[in-house]
């Protein structure tokens, strides 16, 4: 699951996308489809019927509908700010549990030692 909260100029620019997706070649419309998962978190399945393909009228209706709310750019920034830090929080956890359960590697205490073993090699 994506966004659905956007600010006005992400609207223009998702927009905008989406009529060039329609327009494309199929290798046109997944770049378009990449961009706007990875630049703007939108997800067109979040939107669409199952089959039928979506564009800048679908958006203008999903904004209309109220699926889709506009928000002013500050609050939108927050917002993105926020998931930053939660992602980045999860990704801490998930890392922690994976190294004390043996699964993964602390990198960061590995690189310690070496640079550890480097002095030691120098002074001797």
């Amino acid at each position: 699951m994506g966004r659905n909260k956007f600010s006005q100029r992400e609207i223009t620019e998702i927009t905008k996308l989406l009529r060039r997706k329609a327009s494309g070649s199929r290798f046109v419309q997944k770049l378009v489809r990449h961009d706007l998962r990875v630049d703007y978190e939108f997800n067109i399945s979040d939107f669409n019927e199952p089959g039928k393909a979506f564009g800048a009228d679908d958006l203008q209706r999903c904004i209309e509908r109220g699926r889709i709310v506009i928000l002013d750019d500050a609050t939108i920034e927050a917002m993105k700010a926020k998931r930053a830090r939660d992602k980045a929080h999860d990704a801490a956890l998930a890392e922690a549990a994976a190294i004390e359960a043996g699964e993964a590697t602390d990198w960061r205490k590995a690189q310690e030692e070496w640079e550890e073993w480097e002095r030691n090699q120098k002074e001797a």
